[in-house]
């Protein structure tokens, strides 16, 4: 005898998507019924509750996250999907918090929903928890897939209280992605306190860790509280804790597997309750492979992994950042508010960005107080950043690097025609570089690009360049 379908329940004021998903359920042979708006879903369960539910986010009226909080008291055991185009981390994690069962990043591929209903049917959804008061805006900014992908992890560790180990390069903003964890979790009214493990050096390391009691070493005048009593109940960040030395990874260890431990020259016993996370810009899977770190301590360290991107990697998150990070800084420095060019962020939008976030924030800085125009254009930015600002990078290693990067990206967010739109603008670079390096003489261009003439010329199309007889 064959089961009875699941009933599946579609709320999305978008008549298009609602169509498209309803037809991919009842494909797979689920009794579907579809929703414009939260209010009929809820006047739709006096008469019964499906087995799963899927919610925009956005409606008109009331939103996914209101009616979230309905379905905690009509049907607490009702696994719901959240769905939305819109995804940062405040959205993200106040749908889990709300008893959300996923979190599907519009646009979402059908497999994607049909596998979450699989595992809503195999499973009993999680009971909702009240939500604690709301957080402030989030630091972090970002539209691209990664950045949707990093916000929605966020969201479902935040409250888990596991330790988390953030990866990423110098100037991401890994220190942004730990306050956030912090601000999400049930640890958000404490302290959240970072330390910087390459910036102490080694001998004081220990003391600032744990503490000291006066006297312990020469200069030790009186008791000093470490970090981890600095941050009792909260949060604490270990940032670049692959500089960590081997002697203090044994003792952290310790601390991290009892829960307890003593100040420098101390004999009083103190209670570690502290969420410890890490974060580092190195490989330590190799340095445990060469000896330098802890295989136990990384095991301790590592129980969720978080890789945040890299700017290059997220190329059309840039104009967002640039607009904002300008206009803080015009704010901070006391100068007219500026905007850049559209021009000017098609520049910025094409530099390798090696110091990533950082050396974005940095630029907006310089460019606040040193631009005397209002509207800064594409020629100061290229200026500004130097050599380097129209191409990314001279070598061949950094080019092929950001055309990785940018391709990644592409094929992440879904784009289509990536090696026509590739290959389309290859072109144009080249043919503007063999150009201009010729005085717009096209028969010499071609020679170097090692084309013939006719090619060339096709290639231009409707461009028109004075040339050299």
């Amino acid at each position: 005898m064959n089961a009875a379908p699941a009933r599946v329940w579609i709320v999305e004021d978008d008549r298009s998507l609602r169509l498209v998903l309803a037809a991919a359920l009842r494909e797979a042979g689920h009794a579907v019924r579809e929703f414009a708006d939260a209010e009929a879903v809820v006047a739709a369960l006096s008469g019964e509750v499906p087995d799963v539910l899927f919610s925009d986010v956005r409606m008109p009226g009331a939103d996914g996250l209101k009616l979230l909080q309905r379905l905690a008291l009509l049907a607490p055991q009702l696994p719901v999907v959240m769905m939305s185009a819109y995804t940062d981390i405040a959205t993200t994690a106040a749908a889990y918090r709300h008893g959300a069962f996923d979190y599907l990043p519009k646009p979402f591929d059908l497999d994607l929903a049909l596998a979450a209903v699989r595992r809503a049917l195999a499973q009993q959804a999680p009971a909702p928890v009240a939500p604690p008061p709301a957080p402030p805006a989030p630091a972090l900014l970002g539209h691209s897939a990664p950045m949707r992908e990093l916000f929605r992890a966020i969201g479902q560790v935040a409250a888990s209280g596991l330790g988390v180990l953030i990866v990423g390069e110098t100037g991401t903003g890994k220190e942004l992605v730990a306050r956030a964890l912090h601000r999400e979790s049930a640890r958000s009214a404490q302290p959240f306190v970072a330390l910087n493990t390459a910036a102490i050096p080694a001998e004081l390391l220990e003391s600032e860790l744990f503490g000291h009691e006066a006297g312990a070493f020469t200069g030790a005048t009186r008791r000093h509280a470490g970090r981890f009593e600095q941050a009792a109940g909260g949060t604490l960040l270990l940032d670049e804790i692959g500089d960590m030395p081997l002697a203090l990874q044994t003792r952290l260890l310790r601390v991290l597997a009892a829960g307890e431990f003593y100040r420098v020259g101390g004999r009083e016993l103190l209670r570690a309750d502290v969420r410890v996370i890490a974060a580092t810009h190195q490989d330590l899977d190799a340095n445990v492979a060469a000896g330098e770190f802890r295989a136990d301590l990384l095991h301790r360290l590592d129980v969720v992994r978080l890789q945040v991107p890299a700017l290059r990697a997220r190329g059309e998150d840039v104009p967002l950042l640039a607009a904002q990070f300008l206009a803080a800084a015009c704010a901070q420095a006391g100068v007219a508010a500026k905007s850049f060019a559209p021009a000017a962020l098609e520049v910025l939008r094409g530099h390798h960005w090696p110091g990533n976030v950082r050396e974005l924030e940095n630029l907006c800085r310089r460019l606040a107080v040193l631009s005397a125009a209002r509207r800064i254009e594409r020629e100061e930015v290229a200026a500004a950043l130097g050599a380097r600002a129209a191409v990314a990078g001279a070598t061949g290693e950094d080019w092929e690097s950001a055309l990785r990067a940018w391709a990644a990206a592409q094929l992440a967010a879904g784009a289509a025609d990536v090696h026509r739109h590739a290959r389309a603008r290859l072109d144009a670079v080249l043919l503007q570089a063999a150009l201009d390096a010729h005085g717009g003489h096209r028969q010499h261009a071609a020679a170097a690009l090692g084309l013939g003439r006719n090619t060339l010329t096709r290639k231009l199309g409707a461009k028109r360049r004075p040339r050299k007889s």
